[in-house]
């Protein structure tokens, strides 16, 4: 039963000639991946900064969402920004797979007591499809492929990003040219997407500090938030939750397994209606960031009463 619910969801996800829908793909521990969605972040930690992320959601439902993530930026000065790099791969849900590769700059200039980051990022988006795994009630049906097929479109974002030393708030919208991908007969849309997040950290003790953020996502079309909060204690262990309207609730963990690298686990327990053919999802992340010590140059002047 469970395998024929699969086949005709995914099948049914296909048998349009256009598909327009809230598309990216969603993390847990979004926390620690803010240049995925809004440029802007980029150079924002004034740090060397790489995130490696892998998520594994709806476990046991049978052709259930995979994505690996990679990002990473940094503060480049004769830029008076950041840089930075954002890589979906082995991004799969059922018979589709999808590549988004994208670079990004972002702008950083002082604003009160923070600093804010207006930036872009560009690239490309690719899908494909392996028509071999459809089952077929009309084998003579030219819109649907029998093979794999491929297509790709130019993809551009656009974010702004202002941070303090507790304080942060983010606004982003991705894929503002709204790229079509054809391939064989199928024409994909890229729907855009509005993010805005915002999160605070609160120090309770000398060796307990509250992080908590909410994370607005949108198509114009359905909405989706995700609200969380992680305990960090001695700035080296962390443990939170989360909560995603009308789909999960979350449990996080986290540690600083050596200096700068830190490793995290987040397992949501899924609450839509999904929950009947899901044992849950799994996500993993692995973060590095290290900061350069800025060398100071010496100055050298010369007194003219000592010559």
């Amino acid at each position: 039963m469970r395998k024929t619910f699969t086949i005709a969801f995914f099948c049914l996800s296909f048998l349009v000639l256009k598909v327009s829908a809230q598309q990216d793909p969603q993390f847990s521990q979004n926390m620690f991946t803010k240049l995925c969605v809004n440029p802007g972040f980029a150079g924002s930690n004034d740090a060397i900064c790489g995130t490696l992320l892998y998520r594994n959601q709806w476990t046991g439902f049978g052709g259930e969402p995979k994505t690996m993530l990679l990002t990473a930026d940094m503060p480049v000065e004769m830029l008076h920004g950041g840089v930075g790099l954002t890589v979906y791969a082995a991004d799969g849900l059922g018979v589709e797979k999808n590549l988004n590769a994208r670079l990004a700059y972002a702008y950083r200039a002082d604003l009160g007591s923070g600093r804010i980051g207006i930036g872009v990022d560009f690239g490309m988006h690719q899908k494909s499809l392996n028509g071999s795994k459809f089952v077929y009630n009309d084998a003579n049906d030219n819109n649907i492929p029998t093979g794999n097929v491929s297509g790709s479109t130019f993809d551009l974002g656009f974010g702004a990003y202002y941070n303090t030393d507790k304080l942060y708030v983010g606004l982003s919208s991705a894929h503002l040219t709204e790229g079509e991908i054809n391939y064989d007969n199928i024409t994909s849309s890229l729907a855009r997407h509005y993010y805005l997040m915002a999160g605070y950290s609160l120090d309770l003790t000398s060796s307990l500090t509250l992080k908590p953020m909410v994370k607005l996502k949108s198509d114009a079309v359905s909405t989706q938030a995700d609200i969380n909060a992680n305990l960090f204690i001695n700035s080296r262990y962390w443990v939170g939750a989360s909560y995603r309207l009308q789909d999960a609730i979350v449990l996080m963990a986290g540690l600083e397994i050596m200096p700068n690298l830190k490793l995290g686990y987040a397992y949501d327990l899924t609450t839509s209606e999904i929950k009947t053919y899901s044992s849950g999802t799994h996500e993993i992340m692995l973060g590095y960031c290290y900061k350069p010590v800025k060398v100071v140059k010496r100055q050298f002047h010369r007194n003219v009463r000592f010559l």
